[in-house]
């Protein structure tokens, strides 16, 4: 159990250090080369629009929960912070 548990962060800090270092993944979609090949035609890829990377889920997240805890903390016009 303790081994398990132990795996588990070690796998969960690696992706978020992951995250931390090189946000953008390859697309899955492209694999990474910006088109798609179609039957008769090779088109942008819809998904990350030819740019060949994603943002990682895992930054995503990070990057809304800084997002909403930022707004939520944020000192309203009157100079004092929102009440909880």
């Amino acid at each position: 159990m303790l081994t398990a548990s132990a795996a588990m962060f070690l796998v969960a800090a690696g992706y978020a250090a992951l995250c931390a270092a090189k946000p953008f993944g390859p697309c899955r979609t492209c694999k990474g080369t910006g088109l798609r090949e179609l039957r008769r035609a090779v088109k942008v890829c819809r998904r990350c629009h030819g740019s060949r990377y994603r943002l990682r889920i895992g930054r995503r997240l990070w990057n809304t929960w800084h997002r909403t805890r930022t707004a939520g903390t944020k000192p309203n016009r009157h100079g004092t912070e929102n009440a909880a």
